[in-house]
């Protein structure tokens, strides 16, 4: 028995609040995998913020159909379709998919979407190179500290500074009165 019309609504519905709430969309062909290998994927996504949906073509063309951020994904509708709806950190998904295609060597990668761009896979490549969010923020975190700490070294060293140059003006003076005397 197919789907109902409701049905169908429903998952066009479901397609648009994801693609709502998310970034990036990669389009792979996931023909050829099994239930325990797109759980795997799903499992091993999850963690990245990204949704897998395995949906026919129609039913997200028609998701995207009013949707200008996402309409160059029409051109990736063909054949079995996965889309990976990456929500926050597209780096880190882009990698956990990477190593999931690694692993299986049976989905292939289309391309995907991104702020209304259609992305070959050089593109998404290039995007999963980047740090992820947390070595972002590792590499911020850091160069603070780094500059905490010199201001903290500058500051304590301006007394010290003071101290010595006072001290050897002192014993400058001392040493000139007893020459003299």
């Amino acid at each position: 028995m197919g789907r109902t019309i409701e049905n169908k609504q429903a998952i066009v519905s479901e397609l648009k609040e994801t693609l709502g709430e998310s970034q990036l969309a990669l389009v792979i062909d996931y023909q050829g995998l099994t239930v325990a290998e797109i759980t795997d994927l799903r499992r091993r996504l999850r963690p990245t913020g990204t949704v897998c949906k395995v949906t026919k073509n129609t039913l997200m063309g028609i998701a995207i159909q009013e949707d200008e951020k996402w309409q160059p994904m029409s051109e990736l509708l063909k054949g079995s379709s996965a889309f990976l709806l990456v929500k926050e950190d597209f780096s880190a998904a882009i990698k956990a998919y990477q190593d999931f295609q690694k692993a299986t060597k049976k989905t292939e990668l289309r391309g995907g979407v991104m702020e209304g761009r259609l992305l070959k896979e050089p593109d998404v490549k290039a995007l999963g190179d980047l740090p992820s969010k947390e070595q972002l923020m590792a590499q911020i975190a850091g160069a603070i500290n780094a500059l905490a700490t010199k201001i903290a070294v500058g500051v304590n060293e301006v007394p010290s500074s003071l101290a010595r140059a006072l001290q050897a003006y002192a014993d400058k003076d001392k040493g000139g009165e007893e020459v003299s005397g």
